[in-house]
């Protein structure tokens, strides 16, 4: 049989790759308990019965508004075997943003977590006529909201009159036929809902597994959203079908805890959680003493220049290879030991990560496998592999897609993998995608001469100064994040006569070197205000304004006491900043950089 949806994808990973945890979740003992294969199949079966009994056909939209959980994977694959397509909502949006998008779409019914998702919908629902059922993953106080467990077992009932077959799993679906609506966080405006096909996504997981080494002996830690296209195909449809047993980390805050217990040999993870463990690491050992330090720094000094030689193809001596077993036993296996001590790669994606820090993952024998995607392209356009890995690039394409470069630098995407189109909005969809079937991404990329795709800049996000002058922000803002002091960094200058920059400082290195330097402050706003502070960031400033060109050079900055966050909406659901969010909120301080 032909796969071309994802019940089929499900149905073929229960029957030719059954395993005891096919999904897991942490226990009221810490432990995780795993689900079987055979069992995850029954709860599906019920469930889909269930929703059919409250009215759901094939065609149907149903919303789930939830954290990452076992019961999220539930809900989307009975979903799907009705024929009907889910619309995932990240459970960090405010209730406005949620009923935009319930209004664009209309589902009949949607899964909730628990109280907090359930009081938002309730405080909607009175607005939201179609939505006929709740159905909540926890008991809540909610009124007219169904437990999970209830309709399962109304949907176990009917199982038990109604044996369900292998044609019932697979469900109506076609391959071109209408899988899921992912609305876009997007920087600007009301989000776009994505329609994807379920070829789309079956089509990413068999290009995305014919070039990424997972299997039934792997075993994956799941905590980014499953709302997000990126988690959605590679940390749950990707490692379903290869046989990867998936856990669920509590929530994001635990991660770090629970790769010790579930020891996971292969993650998928945004940047964020690479930078904030290179934080950690970085803030360890130079507040160790002067030897761990010494140490550290040497085994820095070690890894990184065997990356170069390696990356290069170049032969690593022999003496240089004595001392990387020394530093690895000194201090990466450590390291290692705090992702599980089985952890074969990550993978990375959702936006761009640092090379420095991809080069130290490499030293410390933590493979990080850069990606490049869209929501719209389901998300897959380029991979580095085992086979082929050039850090800074994110990989060549993957098979059966094209990719080729725009005039104006835009990346341009063709292939199996390409959106439906934006759900009620033909127009903007036509903006995207053109009569050839070719999508602009809106990324400013290149190819270098072996094929690896690099990208440069976001094409809306390109500072046009009041001179003219075409600037591209993040590579200045990466440049800038390789100082140990700067957590967070915004570059701003469109329609502006100069550069200026919005720092969040890294406050435990910050406040790490203020003791040292024998400084005295009660607050972060009593520390970022002391001239000693600024003058050591305007000097990192110095340092990185010598290399680049005159017009890109920061002029002025601001230290701000607070990080960018999720809850302020400064950020996207995936971490990116949302610059035209950050001007509008810190727009007084800007004009007084500019002013001064």
């Amino acid at each position: 049989m032909s796969i071309t949806t994802i019940p089929q994808l499900f149905f073929e990973a229960v029957n030719e790759r059954p395993r005891n945890d096919m999904f897991s979740s942490k226990g009221a003992d810490g432990l995780f308990v795993g689900v079987s294969s055979t069992e995850v199949q029954r709860r599906v079966r019920a469930l889909r019965l269930g929703l059919e009994s409250l009215g759901v056909r094939s065609g149907d939209r149903v919303a789930i508004l939830s954290e990452n959980r076992f019961e999220w994977a539930l809900a989307d694959l009975a979903i799907l075997s009705l024929g009907a397509a889910d619309v995932p909502i990240y459970p960090t949006l405010l209730a406005e943003s949620i009923d935009y998008i319930l209004r664009d779409c209309e589902p009949v019914a949607i899964f909730v977590s628990g109280d907090e998702q359930a009081g938002k919908i309730a405080s909607l629902r009175a607005g939201l006529p179609f939505i006929k059922d709740i159905v909540s993953f926890d008991h809540v106080q909610v009124p007219d909201v169904m437990a999970f467990d209830k309709l399962l077992q109304i949907g176990g009932n009917l199982l038990e009159k109604n044996p369900q077959s292998p044609a019932d799993d697979v469900g109506p679906a076609d391959g071109d036929d209408l899988c899921s609506i992912i609305y876009t966080s997007g920087t600007t405006g009301n989000p776009k809902g994505v329609m994807l096909s379920h070829n789309n996504f079956v089509s990413n997981v068999l290009q995305a597994l014919a070039l990424v080494d997972v299997g039934p002996n792997d075993r994956g830690l799941s905590f980014l959203p499953l709302s997000h296209v990126f988690e959605r195909m590679a940390g749950y449809y990707l490692m379903m079908y290869a046989g990867c047993g998936i856990a669920y980390a509590e929530s994001v805050e635990t991660v770090a805890a629970d790769m010790g217990v579930v020891r996971p040999t292969v993650m998928v993870s945004v940047p964020r959680l690479y930078e904030k463990i290179y934080d950690r690491v970085n803030t360890a050992a130079l507040s160790g003493g002067p030897i761990k330090k010494m140490f550290f720094n040497w085994a820095k000094r070690v890894g990184k220049e065997i990356c170069h030689l390696e990356q290069a193809g170049a032969a690593v001596s022999g003496w240089l290879r004595f001392q990387q077993k020394i530093v690895d036993k000194l201090v990466f296996s450590k390291l290692r030991a705090r992702t599980g001590g089985s952890l074969r790669f990550f993978v990375s994606g959702g936006a761009p990560l640092a090379v420095h820090i991809n080069e130290f993952f490499y030293a410390a024998g933590l493979l990080v496998l850069e990606g490049y995607g869209l929501t719209e392209t389901s998300p897959v356009i380029s991979v580095n592999t085992f086979e082929r890995n050039r850090i800074g690039s994110i990989g060549p394409v993957i098979p059966n897609t094209e990719v080729r470069i725009a005039e104006d630098g835009e990346i341009l995407a063709r292939g199996p993998g390409i959106m439906l189109g934006y759900y009620n909005k033909p127009e903007q969809t036509a903006e995207v995608l053109d009569a050839d079937g070719w999508f602009y991404t809106g990324d400013i990329g290149r190819f270098d001469d072996d094929g690896y795709l690099y990208i440069t800049d976001r094409k809306k996000d390109l500072i046009v100064t009041a001179g003219g002058k075409n600037i591209a922000p993040q590579p200045i803002e990466n440049a800038l994040k390789k100082n140990k002091f700067i957590g967070q960094v915004v570059v701003i200058g469109d329609k502006r006569p100069y550069m200026i920059c919005l720092i969040v400082p890294n406050f435990d290195h910050l406040e790490m070197w203020a003791k040292e330097s024998g400084l005295s402050w009660d607050t972060h706003d009593d520390l970022i205000a002391l001239d000693s502070v600024r003058d050591k960031y305007q000097r990192g400033l110095d340092r990185a304004n010598e290399k680049l060109e005159s017009f890109s050079t920061i002029k002025n900055f601001a230290l701000l006491k607070d990080e960018f966050t999720l809850e302020r909406g400064e950020l996207t659901p995936t971490l990116k900043v949302k610059r035209r969010v950050i001007q509008d909120s810190y727009a007084e301080q800007i004009d007084a950089l500019y002013s001064s």
